[in-house]
């Protein structure tokens, strides 16, 4: 199987390491040192005290490389929102684009009927840019479970977990979804293949759009976060406002949400994605955990106020951090007169 993975990162890298050890055919996107350092010295990864090496074709330039039969986009939402037109090249007629991002997926509503059947959301997909140049039928849905980190340019160090959830969004069990989740489980990865992709997104999803934002705000790590009574409350009522909201359009959650908070505090005093980005001014992934949410509540007429505000406190904590993108700057209106201040 011909596999690029666009966005060889922590976890992406880990991911092509291992497929390539199981016999696929893997080439990498990646840009700057550690672009560099793969395509002099191999990726290099570093997992229950082995070093693996893998040599693979690594370009910043996708026509380099045409079409593949399944592009894993291991990039933020807002990185792959950004490149979409930039995959084209990669993409043959039957290629299938496994979306292994966190949060609402660009494509959500592809396979739903009646009155959602195939609606936007804006927030994820502004101007349908994945939409149109991807296009839905290509998507595999993937939920990502491991931790990992680039300890330096071209090195990798697993942390924990070989968990990726597979599906289809359209809820058939299709011949390139289960071929996938072989080619997964023989590189010694956990790879199920699920009826209900979108069940197991807002499992995920569920801690998400509370714990990282709330840990962003007060800079705490996810086990104060999961167990100081205020904190502990606040991610609480915004994880039942997603509840409604979820099961408005047929998600079933399989924990309650005192079992979901307490599996979060038992990870213990881990810095959750969003403070490391902060902390490292990197841009925030807030629109696919937090801005998507508030969009669907909207659909389904779900009231949001937990929710609202502390997705308005953390994006104004990004833009004045400029890891957010700002509101642009107002027009002059000639119609209303400079006030002086003596």
């Amino acid at each position: 199987m011909k596999i690029c993975i666009y966005g060889a990162g922590a976890v992406g890298g880990y991911l092509g390491v291992m497929l390539k050890r199981a016999g696929a055919d893997v080439s990498l996107i990646a840009r700057g040192a550690h672009l560099k350092a793969m395509t002099e010295n191999g990726l290099k990864l570093l997992m229950e005290g082995e070093e693996l090496v893998a040599e693979m074709p690594a370009t910043d330039d996708p026509k380099t490389l045409g079409p593949q039969d399944t592009v894993i986009v291991a990039l933020k939402a807002h990185q792959a929102w950004e490149v979409a037109d930039q995959m084209v090249p990669l993409l043959g007629p039957d290629t299938a684009v496994v979306t292994a991002q966190n949060g609402v997926p660009w494509w959500y509503f592809y396979g739903f009927e009646g009155q959602y059947a195939n609606l936007r959301i804006e927030s994820v997909d502004p101007g349908d840019r994945q939409w149109n140049a991807i296009g839905p039928e290509r998507a595999i849905g993937c939920t990502v479970y491991p931790a990992a980190e680039i300890v330096e340019p071209g090195v990798i160090r697993h942390i924990y977990g070989n968990k990726f959830g597979l599906g289809e969004p359209t809820r058939e069990e299709t011949d390139r979804v289960v071929r996938l989740s072989e080619l997964f489980e023989q590189a010694g990865l956990r790879a199920p293949v699920l009826p209900e992709i979108r069940n197991d997104i807002w499992l995920k999803l569920w801690g998400n759009l509370c714990f990282n934002p709330i840990s962003a705000l007060t800079h705490a790590t996810l086990d104060v976060v999961a167990t100081d009574p205020g904190t502990r409350a606040l991610a609480r009522n915004m994880m039942l406002e997603a509840q409604r909201i979820g099961r408005r359009i047929g998600v079933h959650f399989r924990v309650d949400v005192e079992r979901r908070i307490n599996g979060a505090a038992r990870v213990g005093a881990h810095r959750t994605s969003m403070l490391q980005d902060l902390d490292r001014g990197r841009p925030l992934e807030i629109d696919a955990l937090l801005t998507s949410v508030q969009e669907m509540g909207r659909l389904v007429d779900v009231d949001t106020p937990y929710i609202d505000s502390v997705l308005a406190l953390v994006q104004q904590m990004g833009r004045v951090a400029g890891v957010y993108p700002t509101f642009p700057e107002p027009e002059p209106d000639d119609e209303v007169p400079e006030m002086s201040v003596d």
